[in-house]
């Protein structure tokens, strides 16, 4: 039976029901079974975070952004899958955050977006406590921080409600763990800032009519945030080594961002953002994203000397969570992975899409009747030369056995049959975003 958070009437909310209910335990389990074959490179966790909360929650105004931290991990090595464990994530005694959980500086991290910073993990994937990067952080932080490979910094675009309501702030931390700038960027009514992108050039800032809403927190609602139709939307290009003075505000039609694929400079001076972009969010459903309009696969090219931006749709089936492969990060890509998402069918998720914008033609690993794979991690071979040298890790739910496999493809060969299906103790919800921490960057305890 499908666990549920007892509230009455919980069907009212879809993101309190299915595979978005929490599970109500944390498990250890060891030597899981597995169907096919472990890639014998995959050494380290596959680990994913969300909300799940432990309590009774009133569904009429409960968000999906809301809830306790859950993270779950799959550590592989030598062609096993050595454990499976979930944790709440604890933030000094209290919830701690559930968007996204990584690995930097030597540690992991579980990340959440708008204000608290993050929780380190021990590799068992027990709190640590808060992380403030050895005191250096002042500030907000992000769930979606950018990694620069070149320099080894880590850059995120930090909102906080209540605190910050007329900026953003700009964080960059160095590869000593320790936050090297801050600089803040004033925005008006507060608008919800999920993601950023970076290229070598510019950090990328998204200024989307999804702001704080005083109606929204006058009808109970927990989360809010709601679209605002008489606000602009815009795009910012932020000089990496400018100040907030030096911004390059491009208007852009009416729309909304959480998620980018990947970014770079291009030859002629613009810059490329490949995106998921909805029309509008949060109009009239005020408990999570895909009740309203569905995400579509964008390229925006953004012009810094005209100021303008030109919208180009690559691919028009609803789709989410943008992943690549980690070494073309702020280069020109060729392929991105997303997860199709499919609201009011019985399983969110569905294929796994291959997308290669230089062709704009896309492939899709379809997991079978009442089968989805959610957000594709990308790992890339250790041998491998092409792009799409890499394995796909995703968590795929199914709805007939109401459990949860981590499967394997092999993103080369997309469509073919999964390399390995490693079948889980327990039922992990869907929830947001994860990461392959490799064995090499953070060291087992």
């Amino acid at each position: 039976m499908t666990d549920t958070l007892r509230p009455h009437d919980a069907v009212t909310n879809p993101y309190l029901v299915g595979n978005m209910a929490p599970v109500e335990h944390e498990v250890t389990a060891f030597d899981l079974p597995v169907t096919g074959t472990i890639p014998a490179d995959l050494e380290g966790r596959w680990l994913r975070n969300g909300p799940n909360p432990r309590s009774e929650v009133d569904p009429r105004t409960h968000h999906w952004f809301l809830g306790d931290g859950m993270v779950h991990g799959v550590r592989l090595r030598g062609g096993r899958a050595e454990w499976y464990r979930n944790r709440y994530v604890s933030n000094d005694d209290s919830p701690g955050p559930n968007t996204n959980v990584g690995g930097f500086a030597g540690t992991t991290w579980a990340m959440v977006e708008a204000g608290s910073p993050p929780v380190e993990l021990d590799y068992e994937l027990n709190s640590l406590g808060v992380n403030r990067f050895h005191d250096t952080l002042t500030g907000p932080f992000s769930a979606h921080p950018k990694f620069d490979p070149t320099t080894g910094e880590l850059h995120a675009m930090g909102y906080h409600w209540p605190d910050l309501v007329d900026h953003l702030q700009y964080v960059v931390v160095g590869r000593d763990g320790r936050v090297a700038k801050t600089i803040d960027i004033p925005v008006a009514d507060m608008p919800m800032v999920h993601d950023m992108s970076l290229t070598p050039t510019y950090a990328v800032v998204y200024d989307l009519p999804v702001t704080v809403s005083f109606d929204v927190i006058g009808k109970g609602f927990s989360f809010p945030f709601a679209w605002n139709p008489d606000r602009a939307a815009r795009v910012g290009l932020l000089p990496r080594l400018g100040t907030a003075d030096d911004v390059i505000w491009c208007d852009v039609d009416p729309c909304y961002v959480f998620h980018p694929l990947n970014a770079y400079d291009a030859p002629d001076g613009t810059v490329v953002v490949d995106l998921c972009r909805y029309d509008s969010m949060m109009v009239d459903n005020f408990n999570g994203p895909f009740s309203e309009v569905l995400p579509t696969f964008d390229r925006w090219t953004i012009d810094p000397v005209a100021r303008r931006v030109t919208e180009t749709r690559i691919d028009d089936r609803p789709q989410e969570f943008p992943r690549h492969n980690p070494r073309v990060g702020l280069q020109q890509h060729r392929y991105g992975y997303t997860s199709e998402v499919s609201p009011g069918a019985e399983n969110l998720h569905g294929a796994i899409i291959k997308i290669d914008v230089e062709q704009r033609t896309t492939q899709a690993h379809e997991f079978g009747h009442g089968r989805g794979g959610a957000e594709p991690v990308v790992v890339p071979k250790a041998d491998g030369v092409a792009e799409d040298d890499c394995w796909i890790l995703t968590v795929v739910y199914d709805v007939a056995t109401d459990a949860s496999e981590l499967c394997i493809l092999d993103a080369a060969d997309i469509t073919a049959t999964e390399v390995a299906r490693i079948k889980l103790p327990q039922r992990v919800p869907y929830g947001f975003h994860g990461n392959w921490v490799a064995d090499s960057s953070v060291a087992p305890r």
